[in-house]
């Protein structure tokens, strides 16, 4: 059976009473541990660590990375402005995204890094801004996640500029006169140190055709273990390799490169759990199955229905004082009115249930999913059955809690609405 990560019982009895559920809640000393583990990372000539914000924007969150001495990576002008709002200088964002926003120029003039992601994207910029420098973003012809839809690179993924199209992309830069100072890479969630080491060659070889290349950025992508026997990416064998890699280039070329880093999953993923309850318990016969619904569902946690993705679920019984219910199979679902609202989906595949051994859960017992703190309250299905946004909640490091996030009321989900 699963174990708590870092919430006791009674702590969780306590959150019920408190905020109530269903609650997302932080971990901050596991938030800045896992932050100065990614400032460790080998490195041959120095390392810019950043946050991709994606994960888990809320400013709370952002704040502490930005208090540990991490930058931004943006997927978007939104996100742009969200960390500009907490504190973050403009000099330590980075902006890699699918939509160009309109106003870029302004936010490359303020010291904004940025990284065209296409061939029409570098048309875009040398158009607006003529002998600019830019980052450019590859796709490098190779990925790697736990499903395709987490795996950013190879044919299958429209992400960054094809491999194939290096020399028309270089041809548009020239045209620009654009300086590119800056390659970026980035493959998916995987934790081979063989597969890293293979993408950062490849990344090099590209940095090769562009003479003033200063610093490559190798995304983030570091698989995370959520459940138990899963293994987690290990910073130091992955980047041993990655820091021969760029010695060998310097010997080479003569440039020492600056390592960039964004992972988002690593930071954030195991620093929170989502506090729910069982608020029914329903059986479908003997050769069906018995589900436990809660109070929580896609509304909160999208990546089971999406990915097929596991996450580990303690059941806590409501009366403590009675002996620990006996363990059985039993299938966690969401309060949607949605069959792919589905907690334990089979292992890849959101369109198969399967069961989890849990303790034989009832209607009031305290339900705990942990590893939920990367795309989880940021990628929802945010008020799907009018259901409104789940409160989020800091554990601090002296073990207080703070409210970080306020329940979303049903008035905030109707006020753009309209009658005409």
């Amino acid at each position: 059976m699963e174990s708590l990560r870092f919430l006791s019982p009674k702590e969780i009895d306590d959150i019920r009473i408190e905020f109530g559920t269903p609650v997302f809640v932080y971990d901050e000393a596991t938030l800045r541990e896992n932050a100065r583990t990614l400032k460790a990372f080998p490195n041959a000539f120095g390392l810019k660590p950043r946050y991709a914000m994606k994960a888990a924007p809320t400013a709370a969150i952002i704040r502490i990375f930005n208090q540990e001495g991490l930058g931004i990576d943006a997927s978007s002008a939104h996100e742009l402005e969200r960390a500009i709002r907490v504190g973050f200088g403009t000099e330590s964002i980075s902006l890699s995204t699918q939509q160009m926003p309109e106003n870029f120029r302004v936010w490359v003039d303020e010291g904004v890094s940025m990284n065209l992601c296409s061939l029409n994207q570098i048309k875009i910029f040398a158009k607006i801004c003529p002998g600019g420098a830019v980052g450019l973003r590859f796709n490098p012809g190779l990925g790697s996640g736990g499903t395709n839809r987490t795996n950013v690179g190879g044919p299958a993924s429209s992400f960054g500029i094809w491999k194939g199209d290096l020399e028309e992309a270089r041809k548009l830069c020239k045209e620009g006169n654009l300086e590119v100072t800056r390659i970026h890479t980035h493959i998916g969630s995987g934790s081979d140190p063989e597969v890293w080491k293979k993408v950062a060659g490849m990344s090099l070889d590209i940095v090769k055709e562009f003479p003033d290349v200063l610093s490559l950025n190798l995304g983030g992508g570091f698989k995370v273990g959520r459940m138990r026997g899963e293994t987690s990416t290990n910073l130091g064998e992955v980047g041993g390799p990655v820091k021969t890699a760029f010695e060998e280039f310097a010997a080479e070329s003569g440039r020492e490169l600056l390592l960039e880093l964004e992972p988002g999953t690593f930071l954030v993923a195991n620093a929170c759990s989502l506090v729910a309850k069982v608020q029914d318990v329903t059986s479908t016969g003997e050769d069906g199955y018995r589900f436990l619904k809660l109070d929580a569902g896609m509304t909160e946690i999208l990546r089971p229905s999406l990915y097929g993705a596991q996450h580990p679920i303690i059941l806590l019984p409501e009366d403590r004082e009675t002996p620990t219910a006996r363990e059985m199979e039993q299938v966690v679902v969401g309060h949607c009115c949605e069959s792919g609202d589905l907690l334990t989906p089979s292992d890849g595949d959101p369109e198969a249930l399967a069961t989890r051994m849990l303790p034989e859960g009832q209607v009031g017992d305290s339900c705990v999913i942990e590893g939920v703190g990367a795309y989880c309250s940021a990628m929802s299905a945010k008020n799907y059955n009018s259901f409104p946004e789940a409160p989020e909640v800091l554990r601090r490091e002296d073990g207080s809690f703070a409210l970080i996030r306020k329940r979303q009321l049903l008035d905030q989900i109707l006020d753009n609405e309209l009658i005409p």
